[in-house]
């Protein structure tokens, strides 16, 4: 018997490996302060998303989810500035994985909300 894949937990660690390697293309030209920062919140939406896997409730595992979208859209935003900085490299791959990802974590969230008004 095999377990249905968690979309959102494949989805959130690919998009880890990606920051991973964008953020050493970083290290590479010298971009440290944003590299760092990068990292901390594009690895962060898979470590919150795992948590919320584990969690305690229904509220603790929304909470957790809101988190991670928070720590998705500081992801999206360090990124915006990697592409509209001259002097920064971009990842075009990177763009439509954090809105995908935005977009199932959304879905997750209103439907959990929903669920648990009944």
């Amino acid at each position: 018997m095999r377990m249905k894949e968690n979309v959102v937990v494949v989805k959130s660690t690919e998009l880890a490996l990606e920051i991973i390697s964008f953020c050493e293309v970083l290290e590479a030209k010298r971009k440290f302060v944003v590299g760092k920062q990068l990292l901390r919140s594009g690895t962060s939406v898979g470590a919150n998303i795992r948590e919320a896997q584990h969690a305690e409730s229904r509220a603790d595992f929304i909470h957790k989810l809101k988190i991670a979208a928070k720590e998705l859209e500081e992801t999206k935003y360090w990124l915006e500035l990697c592409e509209k900085a001259p002097s920064y490299p971009s990842m075009s791959k990177l763009g439509p994985l954090t809105k995908e990802l935005g977009l199932i974590l959304g879905k997750i969230v209103s439907t959990s909300k929903r669920n648990s008004k009944k």
